[in-house]
Formats: structure tokens, C-alpha cells, sequence
């Protein structure tokens, strides 16, 4: 039986080479059998696909409408081969990624730890950082950051529930000194605050009342650029401070720390874990974000 497929790759590298020497290189064959396996293509079309002379090859009106017409699929077939080999290897290589503090849930542990177990060919390179940047520039293969400045070209896949803020303090501090009622009473406490960098203003608490946002630039007493220290400090009884409910749930459930002003911290946009859009991403990329989309959904149920 013909193979209607027989001699194509041929005749595309005649096309792309316009050299049957060239061409024969290419495909590992010789110029003799690159001539062969043309004609008999020709033949079965019933038209001539190749000019060729002394000096010059070049395709006919026939052979440039062939070309144009064959081309994506070849391409389509090649790709559609090079997805079966990456399915049936296994991931392997560095992969690196640039994930924020207060991702606590990608952070913590198990998420990664169970990646690692799976897929024991690829090594992670973590960088824990609040600095904002362009992880392609700075040569990440992927990020962790809150989806609300995540740019618009990226891939963003859920890596968290929905957060919500609020600020803390411990037992012994508030038997002190009390809770605060509103956001604006905050000025009037002693406030362990957060900044990314030495050269970067303490962030300001973020809160929504009445349907209108709005921040509290409160006064800390203390600040550092590490959760674990603000949380250390506050479960000491130094100060309230602020961040994602998320990261202070072990402490509610030890009494070592007290949720306060949570009318006034409604949810929004979790984690997102983000890449840049490619033709082929990395297998070992699709690996993790395969592993991420099927942690969330167990973590969901």
C-alpha cells in the first residue's frame, strides 16, 4: 500500500535547504536518495514540486502550494511527537522560583515536600522575597505572589483560598492595654509593623469599612522585615501586628495570639503561583503546576 506521507520531510528540507546536498545532510541520507524519494513523491502527486538546475533549486508554482499546505501539519506532527516523548520522560532539572514571605500555604512545607517526592529528578531553588521584580529578567522560572500584582501577561495558577488580613495581639497584651474598636484607634497602641527592605516605608495596615478602603499608617515601635520575628514579638506580649489570618491560625488555636478588627478585613485574591506564556513551557514546570492544581483541589474537598 502507498504511504501518502512518504517523501514529505524530503521535500520540506529540499524547500527549506533549496540544496539536495544540504537537504541529505540534514535528514542523514544521500543526495542520490533525497533525488530518489522526490521523484517518487512527484510521481504520486502527478506534478513537478522542484526546479532544478546546475546552480539553482527552487520550487515550482505546484511545489510553493504544496509547501504552504503541509507545512503546519508537519509542524503540528513534530510537536504533537516531541508531547509524547516529554510525557513519557521525567521531569528533571533546576527549577527556580520567587515566592513571597506570607505565601504561607506554598511555603509551609507539605506542598513542596510532596513535589520533591513525586518528581525526584527536579531540584528547587526557592528565593523567599516581598521584593517586586520581573522573575523572566532575573532568570526565575516561575513565582508566588498575591494575584493582585501579578501582571496581566502572565499564566496565574490558584496556589491559596482567598486571604483576608487582620491584625493580632497576645492575651497578656490586651489584658494590658485593651482591644481596639476601630482601625483608628490603632495610633494610640504600640505596633509591630512590616517593611520589604531597609530603604522601603512600613507598610501600611490595610482595612475596608463601609464599602470604601483605606490604610493606617500606624507609628511601629518595632520593625522588621521578617513574619517570624513580628510574630515572636507579638506573641510576647510586645505589640499588635498585622498580616494574613492564614499564617496566624496556629496561634488562635493555641490561644497565643488574639484575631482583632476582622469586621473591618474583608477577603480578597489569594496566591497565585505565575509563569510567562511560551509556545512549550518546561516540563519540569508543568510538572509543579499540575502538582499545585491537584493540591488545591484535595485542600478544597
Amino acid at each position: 500500500m502507498t504511504d501518502d506521507f512518504e517523501g514529505i520531510s524530503v521535500f520540506l528540507a529540499i524547500a527549506e535547504a533549496r540544496n539536495f546536498r544540504v537537504a541529505g545532510e540534514r535528514l542523514g541520507v544521500t543526495r542520490s536518495a533525497i533525488s530518489q524519494s522526490l521523484q517518487r513523491l512527484e510521481d504520486r502527486i502527478g506534478a513537478a514540486l522542484v526546479q532544478r538546475t546546475t546552480r539553482s533549486v527552487r520550487l515550482t508554482e505546484a511545489g510553493e502550494l504544496f509547501h504552504d499546505l503541509v507545512r503546519p501539519s508537519a509542524d503540528q506532527v513534530s510537536h504533537a511527537i516531541q508531547a509524547i516523548r516529554e510525557v513519557q520522560a521525567r521531569p528533571s532539572g533546576l527549577l527556580r522560583i520567587a515566592t513571597s514571605s506570607i505565601a504561607e500555604r506554598f511555603i509551609s512545607g507539605s506542598l513542596l515536600a510532596g513535589f520533591l517526592e513525586a518528581y525526584p529528578n527536579v531540584k528547587l531553588d526557592i528565593t523567599v522575597t516581598d521584593d517586586e521584580f520581573d522573575i523572566v529578567a532575573a532568570g526565575f522560572d516561575a513565582g508566588v505572589r498575591l494575584g493582585e500584582v501579578i501582571a496581566q501577561d502572565m499564566i496565574a495558577v490558584p496556589v491559596s483560598a482567598p486571604q483576608r488580613q487582620c491584625a493580632v495581639a497576645s492575651p497578656a497584651y490586651l489584658e494590658r492595654r485593651g482591644a481596639p474598636r476601630n482601625p483608628r484607634e490603632l495610633v494610640e497602641h504600640i505596633c509591630i509593623g512590616w517593611r520589604p527592605r531597609p530603604d522601603a516605608a512600613p507598610y501600611r495596615w490595610e482595612f475596608t469599612e463601609g464599602g470604601r478602603d483605606y490604610d493606617v499608617a500606624v507609628n511601629p515601635a518595632l520593625t522588621t522585615n521578617d513574619m517570624g520575628m513580628m510574630i515572636r514579638m507579638a506573641r510576647a506580649g510586645a505589640g499588635l501586628t498585622f498580616g494574613m489570618i492564614e499564617t496566624f491560625e496556629p496561634y488562635f488555636a493555641r490561644n497565643e495570639l488574639v484575631p482583632l478588627l476582622e469586621d473591618y478585613c474583608p477577603a480578597f485574591a489569594g496566591f497565585y503561583l505565575y509563569y510567562p506564556k511560551r509556545h512549550r513551557q518546561p516540563l519540569k514546570l508543568r510538572a509543579l503546576v499540575e502538582h499545585v492544581r491537584t493540591f488545591e483541589a484535595r485542600a478544597a474537598d
